[in-house]
């Protein structure tokens, strides 16, 4: 933040241009954060909050429970939650919070790093705006999920490695590897920017021995993996199923048609605006850097590590089977550090070079309104609300230590362990031989469903209206409610001779 108030800038009144800069990240943080507090919510998210609390309760991920993903962001969040409280508002006040913090470092990196001083601060807040603004990270970047983790190890590595290559002694190398590691031992989704970061520090690097950098980066990347060396020697087969396994064979399960969803979802940016818009200011700006023969090789080279860091994880997450459109926040603060050079290409052209106010402000209001736009379009989505409210009157109607047939959002709020097996719904269709499923922690649809029928639990809820047929859960139980588009049901009848038909 310092660099953005030394900044030099002879053409536009620094002091005007800095009240924007804070104005614009004060307003982004505040929206974020009372969109992170109110409204944010994806049902994928309650198993990560859901093992963050298992974790409390000195459970192991892997070990005692079914959890595919990496573990280093359920840590945080189980950690978060052991000081402040056992809610999802807690997770997503730190997510939220990592988000601003990488929005705010790539954006300082246009402050300080961007050749055109003029355009420094104005490029600095067209990030915020590219990046913070962006409809998928607004969306998805304040849950539970490992997204602002991501976000914030990608960020810092990438401004670590800009230096670390113009330094002799290696210990920035050390700190590009721990940030990267950082991101993927929170989700793999982002493995492929630590790979992006070795090599780039490899080829532009400019002082000291690429052998020691090439060490200090191992060496500080091994640093945040070693939870998950630690879990896989204390259980091989566990590990390797829940980190890698699960994800190349199993994730298709609940889209048989995953390779046109895929399609669908990697062709959506056309339909796109925000998209659009994005990725064609990133791709002039990567354009206009290139063609640049003023510009030293070494600055072209970081604007190149953006590009790169935005072509390798898109790749990575575009071939995950199936993929989805939040996966592709990961790579928008590259892209918008690209934009940053797009904007000031077009605006110094089409409005007058040392005035950047016309420019920054046309892609002020283009972002925000189609951020607005989305928002709105969500506005009747589910939230936490509807899942407290079913979690309050389960509690109502259930004894404390009673088992309820329930999944991740209820087990969570309200605070019940859930039964072996049912700590992750998606495991439900694995049909894995009996002593694989026992090591593994997972329960097949008939045995689930073997179970709610011989009366295990004292109170079971649904949302879909296909699953309490199944379950025969009107016929199972005297009393339902119905909360939004979710059944509560108690008072398990007595068993008959047509119970479960």
């Amino acid at each position: 933040m310092r660099a953005v108030m030394e900044a030099p800038d002879q053409n536009e009144p620094r002091r005007a241009w800095r009240a924007a800069f804070y104005a614009v990240i004060s307003l982004y943080a505040a929206a974020f954060l009372l969109y992170a507090e109110t409204s944010a919510f994806t049902w994928d998210e309650s198993y990560h909050l859901l093992a963050a609390q298992l974790i409390l309760r000195g459970r192991r991920p892997y070990l005692d429970f079914c959890f595919p993903q990496s573990p280093l962001n359920a840590y945080w969040n189980a950690a978060w939650m052991a000081v402040f409280g056992q809610t999802w508002r807690v997770a997503h006040t730190a997510a939220a919070l990592l988000t601003i913090a990488a929005v705010v470092i790539a954006a300082d990196f246009i402050a300080r790093r961007f050749p055109v001083s003029a355009w420094r601060l104005p490029g600095a807040v067209v990030v915020v705006l590219a990046a913070g603004l962006n409809v998928l990270v607004f969306l998805y970047a304040p849950l539970a999920q490992p997204y602002g983790m991501c976000l914030i190890g990608m960020v810092l590595a990438f401004r670590f490695a800009v230096e670390a290559v113009g330094r002799a002694r290696p210990w920035l190398a050390a700190a590009t590897g721990f940030c990267a590691a950082l991101a993927a031992a929170s989700s793999l989704l982002s493995a492929a920017a630590g790979v992006v970061f070795f090599l780039w520090l490899l080829v532009y690097n400019r002082a000291g021995s690429r052998l020691h950098k090439a060490i200090a980066y191992a060496l500080g990347a091994v640093i945040l993996f070693l939870p998950v060396l630690r879990l896989f020697v204390l259980g091989p087969r566990q590990t390797w199923f829940n980190v890698v396994q699960y994800h190349a064979t199993y994730r298709r399960l609940y889209w048989p048609d995953a390779t046109r969803h895929d399609l669908e979802v990697l062709t959506s940016w056309i339909d796109s605006g925000p998209a659009l818009l994005l990725g064609l200011l990133a791709v002039g700006g990567l354009v206009y850097v290139a063609r640049r023969s003023n510009w030293t090789r070494s600055v072209k080279a970081e604007f190149y590590l953006a590009a790169w860091l935005a072509a390798a994880l898109s790749a990575e997450v575009g071939r995950a089977h199936p993929t989805f459109p939040q996966y592709f926040l990961l790579i928008a603060p590259f892209l918008a550090i690209l934009a940053a050079a797009g904007v000031y290409a077009i605006g110094s052209r089409v409005f007058a070079p040392d005035r950047p106010r016309w420019a920054v402000a046309v892609v002020c209001v283009l972002f925000a309104l189609a951020l607005a736009r989305t928002v709105y379009d969500h506005r009747e989505d589910d939230t936490w609300r509807i899942y407290e409210r079913v979690a309050a009157r389960i509690d109502q109607v259930t004894p404390p230590n009673a088992p309820i047939y329930a999944n991740e959002p209820i087990f969570f709020l309200t605070r019940r362990t859930p039964p072996p097996g049912y700590e992750l719904y998606y495991t439900h269709k694995l049909n894995l031989p009996p002593a694989e499923r026992s090591l593994l922690h997972i329960l097949t649809r008939d045995e689930v469903k073997q179970q709610v029928q011989s009366g295990a639990f004292v109170t079971a809820y649904s949302c879909d209206d296909d699953e309490v047929e199944d379950l025969g859960l009107n016929r199972l139980y005297s009393r339902s409610e119905d909360i939004g588009d979710c059944t509560v049901f108690w008072d398990r009848r007595k068993p008959g001779p047509s119970l479960g038909k």
